[in-house]
């Protein structure tokens, strides 16, 4: 036989025979259905210690149930309570609960005692607790002259508060005047017994309204302490104060305060004892006076403080443990702290036990004959002691039953019958408490009912355990069975396990686990069925879940939450916030799968939810909103260890807004010198919150910082103090310091004068010293106002000097100066380049060199050479046009350079003259050059006139820019047909002089496409094209037309047409067959009918040749499946396309089918009939 155990159930499977189960009447609570006889049970009581309020009438709670139903009586202070002889006790109908009036009349404590009621019928009586009644209490304060306390700075003081002693306790807090709690912290701190402790006072601690109030919570009364002056003073003070008030004032000490190591306020000793009830909370306390203030810290010297269940309250003066057990006895240690030294206390913990139940006598339900038993299993510390009553009455003294024996804490029955029902109470006590229990005895013959409803629809979730309920009663007690099914059998599968009370549990419902259950109950009485039907449905799942999101301040996020569900539960979708509601703001706005959050603030930030419930079952997911920005400005700075040049600055970073302090960034204002200007000073890491500064001499500093995150630049904090740093002799010189001349006769030296941060002191000047480079002279030296600039006059032209600025001012000079070359003023240069020489490379480029001129002859810097060129007269030409002079520069000393851009068959003119930083030297003598010949460009214009049947006459322009001697003109022509065909090409030599030329013997009604261009003995210039049409022979048009409308012509087409529909007919009639084409013919399927080629043996439609054949077409032939024609083929006569497969015409001779190779329809639609060719293009074709 195989167990299966479960907490708080149980199940018997027998091999593969019915799941059973004997559900002993030892272990089974059982509930007697109300309809049946059954002794009394307490079902509601009021609490053993009773502590009511003195204004409101008071209620003690009696209620049971049983059949017959129970009458009621009580006792107080173990006396019979006759309360009908107390006008002012009345009991609740049907109940034993009781009534005082005192609010009318009577005092509440009158009615103080210890209280108990009995609940009676014909099969026993029940007993409830003992319920102590007591009225709280709320006292006043004694009144009491409390002294000021005057004590000097550093010293420990203990304000005791002393309460009344109230029922229950009252709520102990301190509060000044205005009703506001006096700060606490690690320095001072409010103890366990109310007294208010410091371990040093310092002078804001004086104050003359140090109030402790006294809360009643049952009376909902505040009771005042009288309020405690203290006045915090030097030594000084302290020592006047005590000449003038010795007589009435309280003085701690008037010795100066030092620092001093820990010593502990409370508890008292080294050592001390703490006992506490388990199940309580365990709360240790250690408070130690010091100078600094010392740091508490807690051990178990046995063991570990339990993590779960250890907290810190008070800052860390106080260690609670809460659900104290006897595992949490042993030794706590406290130890306090600072820097001059350190303290233990030890304190040993002794958990003690109320009793407590192991195994409660539970309600037992018999049938005449049988056994059971009542166990009453307590535990305590100490042991508790075990006691039995029957009815009420101690069982020693109560009526002899033999079927009962008592065998310490347990009641044994054998063979009960109807007289052996009744009540048993066990209490249980020691020191601390007591335990009492009602358990009776019901000895019934009934046979099995089910209280479960019947045909009850469970629906489960699939994979979740599916729980059919089947409540039972019986006496003697039922087995029960499940089935599943209308003919099933007993349930054998080891998936199924029954519980005690009937209920079936499928640990794992799955979707085959769906149908009908039924529960039977048997006992030697009878038998009793109930069905359940079961349904498993689809779980609830979130298919697309909200995702962690980062977004600043101001602005808009959106979280997605898709469900899926089962197609016959409606889900509703909630969103939460932190576990709560959403705030009720327009900003959230929830859109069926969406919710988004709009100008998002900093309250924004945290877990959103997403909480999917159907009526069987609930999913959620959860993220994360970071609502990040750029920090909040630093604050508190302070400027510390001020030296000459450096200054330590320290601040307090501003919130981060939930993204790191990557750096802060510090400025600097110079009030002095640039008011209202920030300069960046330096950067230090974001963790840092000291900087030491680097300072210039002789400036008024204030700082401020600004923090930068990932988001961006915080406000700048509020501005630091000022530091004016003393003045000392500049220690730099200006920079750019620059010798130029402006007139041939001066030297200007320049620099770039020091600013007033850079001053490092006041009367900034400037000495300024010169002397020539090459020359034996002392240096000169002028010493100037603070400026940038000094004219030196009387210079001789270009020459060079050594110069030096140095700044200085009242302290002192700046170090010595680096030395800069300078030169004095330019001049023009005096000397033109010579030996200017020019070859020509081609018709548009020439290179010119010439020889450099002496570098004294330049006279200043040299700039380069710059060559001036123009055209004088083209060769072409008679008569001159306007010059225009070109000018190009060549940087340095170059020596040639290229002339691009030049006409051909040109007179052009150079000279070079060469360039300082004055201007131009004189130019050299003129050299001429002359371009040779090069190609035209096009003729200006081509024109045709006079078109006729077979000529067409041509008109033009020479080029605008012949570029030479023209020689002659090429004419190229050729015609083309309508379907943009090129015929043969005509090349044609005209002479020069000619504009107009006439063509004869063309084609009548033919475009024809020339090409014009002219030539010299360079070569061919750009072409120009043009079209024109010869006119049409009327004659010839009329006969066209008169053929178009000839009976013979009309039939001949008629027949063609025929011919063409009969083929298609045949070809439908092949395809419909399912006879099987060739893959050309495939192909064909995108021409058109009419044009698909005939054998000349059979009539039949011919096949493509092999697709690598790529042939020219000939007449006849087919052009490619495309309608394309192919480049090889493009010169072509019309003629032999005339009368090919495209060889159709518009009535305006253009080509059907284009060159373009543009698609005709599909053969397959069947609704494109072919067109016969016009006569008109049809004899066109022929010419």
């Amino acid at each position: 036989m195989q167990i299966k155990i479960m907490p708080k159930k149980k199940c018997l499977s027998a091999g593969r025979g019915p799941l059973i189960v004997f559900l002993c009447q030892m272990i089974s609570a059982v509930e007697v259905p109300l309809d049946l006889v059954q002794p009394p049970t307490i079902t509601q009581q009021s609490p053993k210690d009773y502590i009511i309020d003195p204004r409101e009438n008071i209620v003690i709670q009696c209620e049971a149930k049983g059949k017959p139903p129970p009458s009621f009586s009580w006792t107080r202070n173990g006396t019979h309570f006759d309360i009908d002889k107390d006008p002012l006790v009345t009991m609740n109908p049907g109940s034993g609960t009781l009534v005082i009036n005192i609010m009318s009349e009577g005092k509440a404590e009158t009615y103080e005692g210890v209280y108990q009621c009995t609940a009676r019928n014909e099969r026993g009586a029940a007993i409830s607790n003992n319920i102590v009644i007591r009225p709280s209490r709320s006292p006043l304060w004694t009144k009491e002259k409390l002294e000021p306390m005057i004590l000097r700075n550093g010293q420990p003081l203990v304000l005791p508060c002393r309460p009344p002693i109230g029922l229950p306790p009252p709520i102990i807090f301190w509060m000044d005047n205005s009703f506001q709690r006096l700060p606490q912290s690690e320095r001072v701190s409010q103890g366990l017994n109310g007294d208010l402790y410091f371990s040093n006072v310092l002078p804001e601690d004086t104050r003359e309204d140090y109030i402790c109030y006294a809360r009643f919570n049952h009376t909902q009364t505040i009771q005042q302490k009288q309020p405690i002056s203290v006045k915090v003073i030097s030594v000084d003070e302290l020592n006047d104060t005590i000449a003038a008030n010795l007589s009435d004032t309280e003085f701690y000490s008037a010795k100066p305060s030092r620092e001093r190591p820990p010593t502990f306020l409370t508890p008292e000793g080294n050592a001390s004892h703490k006992e506490e009830l388990r199940g309580n909370v365990l709360s240790l306390e250690c408070i130690a006076e010091g100078l600094p203030t010392p740091i508490i810290h807690w051990i178990k010297e046995d063991g570990t403080l339990p993590i779960n269940r250890t907290f810190y309250k008070n800052f860390r003066k106080t260690l609670q443990i809460i659900h104290v057990s006897e595992a949490d006895s042993g030794k706590y240690q406290c130890i306090a702290k600072n820097a001059l030294g350190v303290i233990h206390h030890t304190i040993s913990v002794t958990v003690k036990a109320a009793p407590y139940w192991i195994m409660a006598p539970r309600n037992l339900v018999l049938s005449p004959g049988e056994d059971g038993s009542l166990i009453c299993r307590p535990n305590g510390n100490p042991k508790p002691k075990i006691s039995w009553l029957t009815n009420g009455v101690p069982i020693e003294i109560a009526s002899d039953d033999p079927s009962r024996k008592i065998d310490g804490d347990t009641i044994i029955f054998s063979n009960v019958q109807e007289r052996s029902s009744a009540v048993y109470q066990c209490n249980a006590s020691n020191e601390y408490g007591y335990l009492l229990a009602n358990a009776f005895v019901n000895v019934l013959a009934e046979p099995p009912r089910i209280l479960t409803p019947a045909n009850t629809l469970y629906q489960v979730i699939a994979n979740r355990p599916a729980l059919l309920d089947c409540a039972f009663f019986g006496s003697p007690l039922p087995t029960v069975e499940w089935f599943k099914g209308a003919k099933g059998s007993a349930l054998r599968e080891d998936i199924y396990v029954l519980h005690e009370n009937g209920t079936l549990e499928i640990p794992v419902a799955q979707k085959d686990s769906t149908g009908t259950y039924t529960c039977v109950a048997r006992n030697k009485l009878g038998v009793a069925k109930n069905e359940a039907r079961l349904e498993i449905k689809d779980p609830t799942r979130i298919i697309k879940q909200p995702e962690y999101a980062v977004v600043q301040r101001g602005g808009t996020v959106s979280f997605e939450c898709k469900v899926k569900h089962d197609h016959t539960l409606i889900p509703t979708i909630m969103w939460l916030k932190d576990n709560r509601e959403l705030p009720d703001d327009r900003r959230f706005t929830v859109d069926k799968d969406h919710l988004e959050v709009a100008d998002v603030g900093d309250d924004d930030g945290g877990t959103y939810t997403c909480v999917a419930n159907t009526t069987l079952d609930n999913v959620s997911a959860s993220a994360v909103l970071s609502v990040v920005d750029v920090p909040n400005p630093p604050f508190d700075l302070e400027l510390t260890n001020h030296l000459n040049k450096s200054v330590q600055l320290s601040w307090t970073p501003g919130d981060d807004n939930n993204s790191p302090i990557t750096k802060f960034i510090i400025e600097y204002e110079d009030s002095m010198h640039e008011a209202g200007l920030w300069h960046h000073q330096t950067e230090v890491s974001g963790i840092q919150t000291t900087a030491q500064l680097k300072l210039s001499p002789y400036v008024n500093y204030s700082f401020r910082v600004v923090a930068v995150n990932g988001i961006g630049r915080s406000m700048p904090s509020e501005v630091s103090e000022h530091y004016l740093t003393k003045a000392a002799e500049p220690d730099k010189n200006p920079t750019t310091v620059e010798g130029l001349g402006s007139e041939p006769d001066n030297l200007v030296i320049t620099w770039k004068p020091l600013n007033g941060f850079e001053s490092n002191g006041p009367g900034l000047q400037y000495k300024v010293s010169w002397r020539q480079k090459d020359g034996d002279d002392e240096w000169t030296s002028v010493v100037v106002a603070n400026v940038s600039k000094y004219i030196v006059s009387g210079t001789p032209t270009f020459v060079p000097y050594l110069i030096k600025v140095q700044a200085l001012n009242d302290v002192g000079f700046a170090p010595e100066p680096a030395v800069v070359m300078g030169h004095s003023g330019e001049d023009l240069p005096m000397v033109a380049p010579g030996n200017v020489r020019v070859n020509v490379v081609n018709s548009t480029l020439a290179e010119v060199h010439w020889d450099p001129v002496p570098l004294k002859s330049i006279r200043g810097h040299l700039q380069g050479y710059r060559i001036y060129y123009w055209k004088a007269q083209s060769l072409s030409e008679r008569s001159k046009r306007h010059i225009e002079k070109k000018i190009l520069t060549f940087q340095g000393s170059k020596t040639h350079g290229m002339l691009p851009g030049l006409e051909p068959f040109s007179h052009y003119t150079v000279n070079v003259r060469v360039v300082n930083g004055k201007g131009e030297g004189p130019a050299s003598p003129d050299r001429v050059f002359n371009t040779p010949e090069g190609v035209p460009s096009a003729p200006s214009s081509l024109k045709v006139v006079n078109p006729t049947l077979d000529s067409l006459t041509l008109e033009w322009d020479p080029p605008s820019h012949p570029n030479g001697i023209l020689t002659e003109y090429t004419l190229k022509y050729q015609p083309i047909n309508s379907t943009h065909e090129l015929g043969p090409l005509v090349d044609l030599k005209i002479p020069a002089n000619k504009t107009r030329w006439i063509l004869k013997n063309l084609n009548f009604s033919t475009r024809y496409k020339f090409y014009f261009y002219a030539q010299t003995s360079a070569g061919s210039g750009s072409q120009i094209t043009e079209e024109a049409v010869t006119t049409v022979d009327e004659a010839m048009a009329s006969r066209q037309v008169d053929i178009a409308t000839q009976g013979w012509f009309i039939g001949l087409m008629c027949a063609v047409a025929l011919l063409i529909l009969i083929l298609l007919i045949v070809c439908f009639i092949r395809r419909n067959k399912g006879g099987k084409y060739p893959v050309k013919e495939k192909e064909d399927a995108h021409a058109d009918p009419e044009i698909q080629p005939m054998k000349e043996d059979d009539g039949t439609f011919g096949e493509y040749s092999d697709a690598e054949d790529h042939k020219p077409l000939k007449k006849g032939s087919r052009t490619p499946s495309d309608r394309t024609v192919k480049k090889e083929d493009s010169d072509d006569s019309l003629v032999d396309y005339g009368e090919g497969v495209n060889g159709q015409f518009n009535e305006d001779g253009s080509f059907i089918g284009q060159y373009s190779g543009k698609k005709e329809k599909e053969p397959a639609e069947g609704n494109e009939s072919s067109e016969a060719p016009s006569p008109v293009n049809a004899m066109n074709s022929f010419v």
